[in-house]
């Protein structure tokens, strides 16, 4: 029997399928929460019961709007510490066409974490989101937008033309998750972001997603047999588009162009599966340079940013 997930297969299904729509007419509302990879990876998040609430609003058939809640919990990391989340953070996306259904989010996540400090993450281009929930009582989030924030931007470079092909060190080699095994694939992603909340049992709820697949989760095998890189490549066919989400090297491996060349093979992989464009998502800050320069080195270009929003718990 496939795992369980956060979210119910229906409705992670058509929350994707929202995705890929706002992606055909407006690719800079796509923020980080809510692109078509990342709706899949974050089945991997800890999901003690009771921790998450969601909401699908549909129209004509299609849905047109959604939103995820994620409410206080603990948080295990691999390391053996906790984190205590005690406030509440809301994933959410609104059809362009349906912009009046940013209130009816906003409304439905007061109703759900009421009395609770409330964050949520609306793209920096949708001018009509901000003032609705500006009206709501958020405000923009100093801790976020510093020199070290959380906030994310999206970057995107087009496949059609030539794709730098990759070089490995000697001695190492790409393998995919298909070949590598579960073990293997997560141990790659809990290495490079120590410490993690990732395990198996989140793998094999991200690996029942229809959305993922094997031969598009690369890795980079060093010659002692450890996987020193990985990336997770999604493709949505509807839009001729894939996103990397996650990519992560091993620290002891870094700075020997492994991030690289799994990029660039990951492009060419891509390419052959039909995608003609490709995105990824990092920080944006000015203290976060090294993903982004890296993304920057193999041809990715900012696409978007999000705008991190915050009310306090007493509002």
């Amino acid at each position: 029997m496939a795992p369980s997930t956060p979210i119910p297969p229906a409705d992670l299904s058509l929350m994707q399928r929202l995705a890929q729509r706002v992606t055909a007419v407006r690719p800079d509302l796509v923020n980080s929460d809510a692109s078509y990879g990342e709706l899949a990876w974050n089945q991997a998040a800890p999901n003690p019961d009771g921790a998450h609430r969601h909401r699908v609003w549909s129209s004509g058939g299609e849905p047109v709007a959604w939103g995820w809640a994620r409410l206080p919990r603990r948080v295990r990391l691999s390391d053996g510490s906790v984190r205590d989340v005690t406030g509440a953070s809301l994933a959410y996306q609104v059809h362009p066409d349906h912009p009046e259904l940013v209130d009816e989010v906003a409304e439905w996540f007061e109703g759900t974490a009421a009395g609770l400090e409330r964050s949520v993450v609306p793209g920096a281009a949708d001018g009509f989101a901000l003032e609705r929930w500006a009206a709501h009582g958020y405000g923009t989030d100093p801790a976020a937008l510093g020199d070290a924030g959380s906030w994310t931007q999206l970057n995107e470079r087009d496949l059609t033309g030539g794709v730098e092909r990759p070089r490995l060190p000697d001695g190492h080699r790409f393998r995919t998750a298909d070949e590598a095994g579960p073990e293997a694939a997560v141990r790659a992603h809990v290495d490079a972001w120590a410490p993690s909340a990732y395990t198996l049992e989140a793998y094999e709820r991200v690996r029942s997603t229809p959305a993922y697949r094997g031969d598009l989760h690369v890795l980079v095998e060093a010659p002692d047999g450890t996987m020193a890189a990985s990336a997770v490549m999604w493709l949505d066919e509807a839009n001729a588009t894939a996103e990397f989400e996650p990519v992560g090297t091993h620290p002891a491996y870094r700075r020997r162009g492994l991030g690289r060349a799994v990029l660039l093979h990951g492009m060419h992989l891509a390419r052959a599966a039909g995608a003609e464009h490709m995105t990824v998502a990092c920080l944006g800050a000015p203290g976060h340079p090294a993903a982004r320069e890296l993304y920057y080195g193999v041809g990715f270009r900012p696409l978007s940013r999000d705008a991190p929003l915050l009310k306090p718990a007493a509002g």
